[in-house]
């Protein structure tokens, strides 16, 4: 008695028969069938007929447009996988129709080898075990906003559209995208976040695309970049707004051909990447000062997900507190502290500009330096009360203006970096490139004053 295997299927739209042929050869090759169609009308007949486990269609059709099947089959069939075929690697009708639905898209030339990983992607999508990779339960939170946060992250996973995340600085940006690359087919491949604001320009391109030995003046072996290490898998690239001018010019050929040149070499490398990327500055604002690339955000921003400041999602902030409190104890340590009632109350009604991050730093504090411990003791930390803050005092009149312009300029030099590290005082030393002891003096010094 032999049993009955279930085969895949492809429809393959296209008005070139050639392309149709060398599609069907490949995918048969892949143990797919495989029928075609030349037209929109074509397609429609064949998918009345029955659905594939996917469809790969051209973009140019001699009766519409392939962004119009896309667009179909996503309302109609989401979870049916649709990728398209251009022949204008930076046209824009790529970026329209992933924004549409499409799973992914591939430019004439077809290459065989990258047609082939689009298919077993496509083709995974649609196995009923790749859908246990969700990993949106490490979003804490079950305010409507994080519901929905969880519900785009896993519509992103079955996509491998560039995905850009906007939000202020503590609002957990690398931690959605790592929960996107989690969930996605890509799961089980490397993960790489590059912070584009913390490496120095002139090693901007090498450190992204790699070098050659002998590229520049000590680089006596090559060297793999960030792209191929994270080559299969997802690149995060976080504060891209502080990429300069001329390395957005090469990241968008490499988002747009999909393949990069590693510095002082001859020959080009293949990618299949996933790009997420993050900045919380305004972009657009950027591209209006002429300091961002339009064509790089287009490129970058073909879906935005938007993460709310901790301020929109009060609610969260018990579990979140429970749930850091849990972390910080440690496993073994005995029941984690917990938090007075007051004190609770305080942190619903404090904005937390910091966010997230900041709510982490408050609570660390809080166990590191029991002097200042707000848990159990019902005593909110100075920020959190209501009283106005004392002014910054005037120098005292024997001062000279150039002493006084010098004092001024360090109080508020210091109070902006406390503010920028959300009250860490450690952090902000740190980030001045003084000793904490250090900071604490002049800020103690910034704080008093002469009377006049």
């Amino acid at each position: 008695m032999t049993t009955k295997r279930s085969v895949s299927s492809a429809l393959v739209v296209d008005d070139e028969p050639n392309i149709v042929e060398l599609l069907r050869i490949t995918l048969e090759g892949m143990g797919l069938e495989v029928s075609g169609a030349h037209s929109l009308a074509e397609a429609q007949a064949r998918l009345a007929t029955g659905l594939p486990s996917l469809v790969l269609s051209d973009l140019r059709l001699p009766d519409g447009s392939g962004i119009d099947l896309v667009r179909h089959l996503h309302e109609k069939h989401p979870q049916l996988p649709v990728a398209v075929i251009t022949a204008y690697s930076s046209a824009d009708g790529a970026v329209e129709a992933m924004q549409a639905g499409a799973f992914d898209y591939m430019s004439k030339p077809i290459e065989l080898a990258r047609l082939r990983h689009l298919v077993a992607a496509a083709l995974k999508l649609n196995n009923p075990q790749n859908a246990k990779h969700d990993a949106t339960d490490r979003l804490v939170g079950d305010s409507p906003l994080m519901q929905q946060i969880r519900e785009d992250i896993r519509k992103l996973a079955r996509s491998n559209a560039p995905v850009h995340i906007t939000g202020e600085s503590g609002t957990g940006k690398e931690l959605v995208a790592r929960a996107i690359h989690d969930s996605s087919l890509r799961h089980d491949q490397p993960f790489v976040a590059v912070n584009c604001g913390a490496i120095p320009e002139g090693l901007i391109e090498s450190e992204l695309f790699g070098a050659e030995k002998g590229a520049y003046s000590g680089a006596t072996q090559t060297r793999q970049g960030l792209f191929q290490a994270a080559n299969g898998g997802t690149l995060f690239l976080d504060e891209i707004g502080d990429l300069p001018m001329l390395m957005q010019v090469k990241l968008l050929r490499a988002i747009q051909e999909r393949v990069i040149r590693p510095l002082g070499g001859s020959r080009e490398i293949s990618l299949d990447l996933r790009f997420i990327s993050a900045t919380h500055r305004d972009l657009g604002a950027m591209v209006d000062a002429g300091t961002f690339r339009q064509d790089l955000l287009y490129r970058l921003n073909v879906v935005q997900l938007h993460l709310p400041p901790l301020r929109e999602r009060r609610e969260d902030i018990p579990q979140l507190v429970d749930v850091i409190l849990q972390r910080m104890n440690g496993p073994g340590s005995g029941s984690p502290a917990t938090l007075a009632e007051e004190v609770m109350h305080k942190l619903l009604e404090y904005d937390f500009p910091g966010n997230v991050r900041e709510l982490e730093n408050l609570l660390e504090r809080s166990l590191v330096f029991p002097d200042k411990n707000i848990l159990e003791t019902g005593k909110a930390p100075a920020h959190f009360q209501n009283e106005e803050q004392p002014p910054v005092p005037r120098a005292t009149r024997g001062e000279s203006g150039v002493a006084r312009a010098l004092d001024d300029a360090e109080a508020a030099l210091l109070r902006s970096m406390l503010e920028v590290a959300a009250g860490d005082a450690a952090m902000a030393a740190q980030q001045l490139g003084i000793s904490p002891q250090s900071f604490a003096l002049r800020m103690a010094r910034s704080s008093a004053g002469s009377p006049e």
